[in-house]
């Protein structure tokens, strides 16, 4: 019996390591012959980078042939067809890269494995994987404590995101740098610039604070977009998927590759539609995307093209817990309590769990969004690197309601007298637009040279917005015109911040962090607002948002960090409206800790964070920007 033990141990130990062997190397720079630590290595779909002597290795890789892919900024990509039939050791020689890379656009406002603060990075692997056609939010929906809702409750159309429970108004996004929260209402409009995705080279989350960027202030995070970066090999691609709610997605992509080894262009037209899981919440969604860029020895320039048009039925009221329990006692609560018409009650009644509080069958959300960008790098000398961004985006369009016995004076619209009667309100329906022009630079200068790194940023931005109002049809009017506004009023922001964050190797192991930024905001209201009063509001606010940290390193792979931040941001345009006094600013202290780890099989993130607010603002309502 112990023989046949021994015999079946022996058999079944061969079994499992057979065809399982090492790969192992060193990634060295193919001039100087200097070892090259946090390059990033590829074996199949597995990735590991070096460690601080270069090294790298992969544990238990099955017999086969792979391509092995060696990446690291400023050098050209490794590529190397490998025949695994035994253990590997390989000497990886990487070319340096005389040609600036996109990289350097997004540096300024991005955290690196010296920067003390807590962050996920997704590639464009990943990206892909998770793009389906919905929007970001759900590309982004299975990263640490951020999660995702749904208007329509398909992922496309109106679609936002919390991180650590904050609202999308207290988060801030940047696509290439450039902001794209709303200046006035601080949220984020996914249904802007739907399958954005396809055009997105990686993505950088940062949960709490973060280090400093543009725009809008950073309580619970910041989403740092890039969108595609130089491919080396010309590409075309045809999507074509479907999935449920009779949901489509169309996407047409295009690159040239290099172009006589300096030039490159990619593109892509994108359409979405959903009839949605809530009634009549459909998204009929376009968009495009176009990028061309200049790629010198000490000198990148690309122009970027981007934007959506969108209509989107409204689902924005959401639905009542009564009508999701099937609680009839409670439905007729709803209905007692909301005055609703005989149709909205019978809607209520038998709707059932996909029920839409909207049967107006143009209830609809209208808006188109174009985004220019112009981005030139120049290496000015070695250890100096100069980044210039302007941009432009113009938005416009409206969302349309059927509004049931509105009072005229509420538009301040005379009253209908016929014969011996006056009447005094009547159903309509009425169109809220915003047309808004937000334009700027960023600017950032960078220095490194043995154990400094420092980078001094900014930016500049204007807004300016014009709310205005239109009944398009109404049963009785006198006194009026269809189009003529009932309301109209401007919104004006100037926003102007810089910063200085500054990293120090004080040992081989133990690095400082600091970063203090100056922020200046000019915000100004004036006209006629919906409900008819006169807007005459102006605020300024200056800012000081300092931060501080501490990394230690175990090895290539993973360290511990230790932060505390502090962060101020200006109240949003309904905090000015709705205030009776002019709004105290929020503030933010976030004191963060943790550890992280990176093999070649698993990533590992644990942390300990402390968000203290001082004056928070009221909870999140929806963000109607056409109001």
């Amino acid at each position: 019996m112990r023989v046949l033990i021994i015999a079946a141990s022996w058999l079944l130990m061969s079994y499992i390591s057979y065809g399982q062997f090492e790969v192992k190397g060193t990634v060295k720079d193919a001039d100087t012959g200097e070892l090259l630590p946090a390059a990033n290595v590829y074996l199949g779909e597995k990735v590991v980078p070096t460690d601080g002597q270069g090294r790298f290795q992969f544990d238990k890789v099955e017999e086969g042939e792979y391509v092995l892919k060696v990446t690291f900024i400023g050098y050209d990509p490794y590529e190397q067809e490998l025949n695994v039939t035994g253990d590997q050791n390989l000497e990886v020689a990487l070319t340096p890269d005389v040609y600036m890379t996109d990289e350097v656009i997004v540096s300024a406002t991005r955290a690196n494995d010296k920067t003390p603060t807590t962050f996920t990075v997704v590639n464009r692997e990943e990206i892909e994987e998770n793009n389906l056609g919905q929007d970001l939010p759900f590309v982004l929906n299975w990263t640490p404590s951020l999660v995702t809702t749904s208007d329509a409750g398909a992922g496309v159309g109106y679609t936002g995101l919390r991180i650590r429970g904050s609202d999308a108004t207290r988060i801030n996004v940047t696509i290439n740098g450039v902001p794209l929260n709303d200046s006035e209402s601080q949220g984020v409009f996914w249904v802007d610039i739907p399958d954005i995705a396809s055009s997105t080279e990686n993505i950088q989350i940062q949960r709490g604070v973060g280090t400093s960027t543009n725009g809008a202030g950073a309580f619970g995070g910041t989403i740092n977009l890039q969108t595609n970066t130089k491919q080396q090999k010309p590409y075309g691609e045809v999507i074509n998927s479907f999935g449920s709610f009779d949901t489509w997605r169309h996407t047409l992509g295009f690159g040239t590759g290099l172009i006589d080894d300096k030039w490159t262009f990619n593109g892509r037209l994108s359409k979405i539609t959903s009839d949605g899981y809530i009634d009549r919440a459909t998204s009929d969604l376009n968009s495009y995307y176009l990028s061309g860029g200049f790629y010198g020895k000490n000198t990148l320039v690309k122009a970027i093209i981007f934007g959506g048009k969108e209509r989107t039925y409204q689902s924005w009221y959401g639905t009542p817990e009564a009508v999701l329990e099937n609680d009839a006692e409670g439905i007729e609560a709803v209905i007692a309590n909301n005055g609703v018409s005989d149709a909205q009650a019978e809607n209520l009644r038998t709707a059932g769990r996909t029920f839409n509080w909207y049967m107006y069958e143009d209830e609809v959300d209208d808006y188109q969004q174009d985004h220019y960008q112009l981005h030139v790098s120049q290496q000015l000398m070695p250890d100096f690197t100069a980044n210039v961004s302007l941009h432009y985006t113009y938005g416009r369009g409206y969302y349309e309601q059927f509004r049931e016995d509105d009072d005229f004076e509420d538009y301040s619209l005379p009253n209908v007298i016929i014969g011996d009667t006056t009447i005094t309100s009547t159903d309509l329906i009425r169109r809220r637009w915003l047309d808004n022009h937000f334009y700027g630079f960023t600017y950032s200068l960078e220095y490194q040279k043995e154990k400094w790194n420092a980078i001094l940023g900014g930016a500049y931005n204007i807004y300016e917005g014009d709310h205005f109002g239109e009944i398009i049809w109404a049963e009785f009017a006198a006194g009026t015109s269809i189009e003529e506004r009932y309301y109209d009023n401007t919104g004006d922001k100037n926003d102007f911040n810089t910063f200085l964050k500054v990293n120090y190797q004080i040992t081989n192991k133990l690095s400082a962090f600091g970063d203090l930024q100056y922020r200046n905001v000019r915000y100004d209201i004036a006209g006629i607002d919906n409900d008819q009063r006169l807007l005459g509001i102006s605020a300024d606010y200056d800012f000081f948002n300092p931060k501080f940290g501490l990394v230690y390193s175990l090895d290539a792979n993973s360290n511990f960090y230790a932060s505390y931040s502090i962060a101020n941001r200006e109240p949003v345009r309904s905090d000015f409206i709705d205030s009776p006094a002019r709004p105290e600013h929020e503030t933010l202290r976030n004191l963060e800790a943790g550890f992280r780890k990176r093999t070649t099989n698993y990533q590992l993130q644990a942390n300990y964070y402390l968000m203290d607010y001082k004056n928070q603002l009221g909870t999140y309502r929806r963000a109607k920007r056409c109001g």
